[in-house]
């Protein structure tokens, strides 16, 4: 017969966690292999078209899951939120993120781009609440020396105009602000309604780039156009589906935390899929990002009581003069 520790399942907070590391690392993996994807759909489509593109085959695949899954509309209490993640996250980000990074060489990007976790951080203590641990900052820090270290490796000689500059800023401010004001809509509706209908705000918002995109797609190669709906179902309609979940699972500082291992796995990906060989800079740096991350997510050793201690000999009280007169008689 199996004995009370084998009959217990595992407690529900631990598996709950389990599943949103889980779901985390897909998103993680998902948005790092989009770098390598954007490579090619740039060079066929202007920022504001592959944005587009990106979001209407993410919102096709969303919602036919939505419908197979009979997920009906958000609560309107979850609109706010949502609209809000959709208009700064999926639209502004996407388009500012694509146009700056053509305009700033890849070192300037990744110290501009990755102020984004920690103004997650700064914003959801100051607006939700969020704790923000010793660890998680020490880890925040250490994964963004990474992050800049492997962005400067991988530049070229390639100048930065001040307005790349300034859209990869709001490209940071915009993807903080969306994970933020997502966060609370989680709370009332599913990470599917959340991901579909903020992918669908986002779609809308950029669809003054509908002619464009009709335009490039009618010229662009085969390639071009097939990175960029992988883009939409993969890095988008999976990765922010996984994302939903894994966001309302933790805090939003620990999952902004987590992208840090972006960086190092684009490495790893370049030197796959492209042949990139990383030098021993670019490899610190990843190295520096996965460390990071172990650090941002690991939780202090709950202190246990110490056993009742004996007493040593020299430390038990004397004995009263009465009792050694006892004794001696």
């Amino acid at each position: 017969m199996m004995n009370a520790a084998e009959e217990t399942p595992a407690p529900p907070s631990r598996r709950a966690g389990l599943l949103a590391a889980c779901a985390a690392g897909v998103s993680v993996v998902l948005w790092a292999s989009a770098f390598v994807s954007i490579r090619s759909a740039g060079t066929a489509y202007s920022p504001g078209a592959l944005a587009l593109g990106r979001l209407l085959a993410g919102a096709l695949v969303l919602g036919v899951f939505c419908l197979v899954r009979r997920e009906g509309w958000p609560p309107r209490s979850s609109w706010r939120g949502i609209a809000t993640s959709g208009v700064l996250w999926f639209g502004v980000y996407m388009v500012a993120l694509n146009w700056g990074e053509q305009q700033v060489d890849a070192g300037t990007a990744a110290l501009v781009v990755n102020i984004g976790p920690i103004l997650i951080a700064l914003l959801a203590a100051r607006l939700l609440g969020d704790r923000m641990p010793p660890r998680l900052l020490a880890g925040m820090a250490v994964s963004f020396a990474g992050a800049v270290t492997v962005g400067l490796s991988m530049s070229g000689r390639g100048g930065s105009s001040l307005l790349g500059v300034v859209l990869c800023l709001l490209a940071a401010v915009a993807y903080a602000g969306g994970v933020v004001a997502q966060k609370p809509a989680l709370g009332r509706a599913s990470a599917l309604q959340v991901t579909t209908f903020g992918c669908l705000v986002g779609a809308v918002g950029c669809l003054p780039f509908a002619g464009q995109l009709a335009a490039e797609a009618a010229k662009a190669p085969l390639s071009a156009t097939l990175n960029m709906v992988y883009l939409g179902v993969f890095p988008t309609a999976l990765a922010f589906t996984t994302w939903a979940y894994a966001l309302a699972r933790t805090t939003a500082g620990s999952m902004g935390a987590t992208t840090y291992a972006v960086p190092a796995l684009v490495v790893l990906m370049s030197w796959l899929a492209l042949g990139e060989v990383p030098g021993l800079l670019t490899l610190a740096g990843g190295a520096l990002c996965l460390v990071g991350v172990a650090v941002s997510r690991s939780r202090s050793r709950p202190r246990t009581a110490a056993p009742d201690a004996v007493p040593a000999p020299e430390a038990l009280p004397e004995p009263r003069r009465s009792e050694r007169a006892a004794e001696s008689a």
